[in-house]
């Protein structure tokens, strides 16, 4: 079996997220069920780039893997598009073997008996402003798959009021599932640079409603990687 690969990279630092500054190198599939309106990742989303992806059994996957990292474990992560289109149980089992830790970002869209086996898994739920409809029944078969999985969290972007109070519904429906909230980034052209002012700003608008609603359970974080590079592809 063959995976579809958008790219392979790193090590960098985690951007965002429960593992915000972690060494990380990244293994970006191609290929995702949703199609969010503010996508910043379209070149593993959309099916025109699909003569981009690479194929790539297991293996050698892993070999890139190795050879980024040197061979020194660190934590792999898996992202995409959406990585649960995809067997990576091959590549996590390599990885185990040879001491690395593996994390997940998915949807919540597609549940893997795989995600028992990573370290970190990551459940970003779209928010209305995505134009996408979260399913939780299949939400919730993602978390019953990830039994056994130290850490599993939730991560929802924020881009305006309505996104604002839909994370607080999903926060009161998961009340057992630590809770990061990002700013969204809507400015996601790779050849344009990012307005930085404008993303404080953002920031500073979430910081000041969940401190102002008395909101103290989830963890207000920025995306990392986009103040430092915007959205150049490949960090």
């Amino acid at each position: 079996m063959t995976l579809r690969i958008a790219e392979i990279f790193g090590p960098t630092i985690q951007g965002e997220g429960a593992l915000i500054g972690e060494p990380t190198v990244f293994i970006r599939a191609g290929g995702c069920d949703y199609r969010c309106s503010w996508c910043d990742s379209l070149h593993a989303v959309d099916g025109a780039y699909r003569q981009d992806w690479a194929r790539m059994i297991a293996a050698e996957a892993w070999q890139e893997v190795r050879h980024l990292s040197g061979g020194e474990p660190l934590t792999v992560s898996l992202s995409g598009g959406n990585p649960a289109i995809q067997d990576f149980a091959p590549v996590i089992a390599l990885g185990k073997a040879e001491g690395y830790r593996f994390a997940c970002e998915t949807q919540g869209s597609i549940a893997r008996s795989w995600f028992s086996s990573l370290d970190t898994l990551v459940l970003s739920p779209k928010p209305p402003s995505s134009g996408e409809q979260v399913d939780w029944v299949a939400f919730d078969a993602c978390i019953k798959a990830a039994e056994g999985c130290p850490k599993v969290v939730l991560k929802v972007v924020i881009f305006d009021d309505v996104d604002y109070a839909w994370a607080r519904a999903v926060a009161e429906r998961y009340p057992e599932l630590p809770l990061y909230l990002q700013p969204g980034n809507p400015d996601v052209d790779p050849d344009h640079p990012v307005d930085l002012g404008a993303c404080t700003d953002r920031l500073l608008w979430l910081v000041e409603k969940v401190t102002s609603d008395r909101w103290f359970s989830p963890r207000v974080l920025p995306q990392l990687h986009v103040l430092i590079w915007g959205n150049k592809r490949g960090v």
